[in-house]
């Protein structure tokens, strides 16, 4: 059954994340907008795919019309591969994982002590070369936890052993650092508004910093942890001798501790304002201006659970569309919020891929097909007329 053509009278706008392991933002508002039209032919449908500052950043801006630049970087090991960023307007979108995920180690590999994030400040230094004076430095998908230093050494700064030596390159090396000198930094940085874009609100270094929470997904064991920990400590230390008082403000504020102290850099030597990355992502491609045309609002992700709320990009979401007094639901391949937790968020609806396919694998795996069953009901259900 077909939604009358009474229901053209709505502009639906798409603004879901990606379905992690399964489909990127783009193709998840695709296959959506494919199940309204199928049960909604005439409803107008805008889709804006939104990113956290994590993996699928760079996707999200070049969907809202930035235009896409590519350069070659250093990879996490020190292997040489492309990365991409976006550019509009003398803005610039980097998405730190292009240079320095994860995605870019050998298959089962990690360096939890050596992996450097030099090619995030290639990515930065190509973005100003590009004449980009506002940056928004997406962080997420690190593979790194060197406080950030690869990526200030690729700006111009030294950091150096006590015989005068640059340190070796990961968190590792930063225990043997003595002299860390910023006379060479890129001049252009002081003239640059620089975001750091980020879902998480670490300090740099303790029980909640960089190495504790996150070195373990970077294949760090308890060792690890330990000798990185003392190293981001002893870091943040020398830095404090350079900057003064700023230094230590800078490790203790929340956003610090993101991408292996990638953070704590940019706040405490590059200036960088934190903000939500779902919240910068939002003003960056525009979507106060698509919201004012919406009459209902689709966000969503992979799934719905406890980390949706600290920051996800669907709770941002929801949370602007509520302010803006519009409808929105959430679209996700499964729902693992309590009920209570669930109507805090304030969505007036939740479409679960597991509703229609109960096994998680089958699910992951038919996503874009049950995507599209799951838009049309939808629009069955939120589209049509009243009465």
């Amino acid at each position: 059954m077909q939604v009358p053509d009474t229901a053209a009278a709505a502009n639906v706008l798409i603004a879901t994340d990606k379905f992690k392991g399964s489909l990127t933002a783009v193709e998840v508002a695709g296959h959506l907008t494919e199940g309204i039209h199928r049960a909604a032919p005439g409803v107008a449908v805008e889709a804006l795919p939104v990113a956290d500052g994590g993996d699928g950043t760079v996707a999200a801006a070049l969907a809202a019309g930035f235009t896409r630049r590519e350069t070659g970087v250093t990879g996490p090991l020190g292997a040489r591969h492309t990365a991409a960023y976006a550019l509009r307007d003398g803005v610039a979108v980097i998405e730190m994982a292009e240079a320095s995920g994860l995605r870019h180690l050998p298959a089962g590999r990690f360096a939890a002590r050596t992996a450097t994030t030099f090619g995030t400040g290639e990515l930065l230094r190509a973005a100003l070369d590009d004449g980009a004076r506002e940056i928004v430095l997406g962080v997420g998908g690190s593979a790194t936890t060197d406080g950030g230093a690869g990526m200030l050494a690729a700006l111009g700064a030294r950091f150096l052993d006590p015989s005068g030596a640059p340190v070796p390159p990961g968190g590792g090396g930063l225990r043997e650092l003595a002299v860390a000198d910023f006379s060479g930094l890129d001049p252009r940085l002081a003239d640059t508004e620089l975001l750091l874009a980020s879902d998480v609100d670490n300090p740099l270094t303790g029980p909640h910093g960089a190495a504790a929470v996150y070195g373990p997904q970077k294949g760090a064991g308890e060792d690890d942890v330990r000798a990185l920990d003392l190293a981001l400590v002893h870091y943040a230390t020398v830095l404090h001798r350079v900057l003064g008082a700023r230094a230590a403000e800078a490790a203790a504020a929340p956003g610090a501790g993101a991408a292996g102290g990638v953070g704590y850099a940019a706040l405490a030597v590059l200036g960088a304002r934190f903000r939500p990355g779902i919240e910068v992502l939002l003003e960056v491609l525009g979507f106060e201006a698509a919201l004012r045309r919406a009459t209902l609002v689709i966000t969503g992700e992979g799934s719905l659970d406890e980390q949706t709320l600290r920051g996800k990009a669907p709770a941002g979401v929801a949370a602007a569309a509520r302010a803006a007094g519009r409808p929105v639901v959430a679209v996700c391949g499964r729902l693992a919020l309590p009920a209570a937790a669930l109507a805090a968020t304030g969505l007036d609806g939740v479409y679960a891929l597991t509703d229609v396919e109960p096994d998680p694998a089958r699910c992951i795996e038919n996503a874009g097909p049950l995507l599209v069953r799951t838009g049309e009901r939808l629009a069955r259900e939120r589209l049509a007329p009243a009465g």
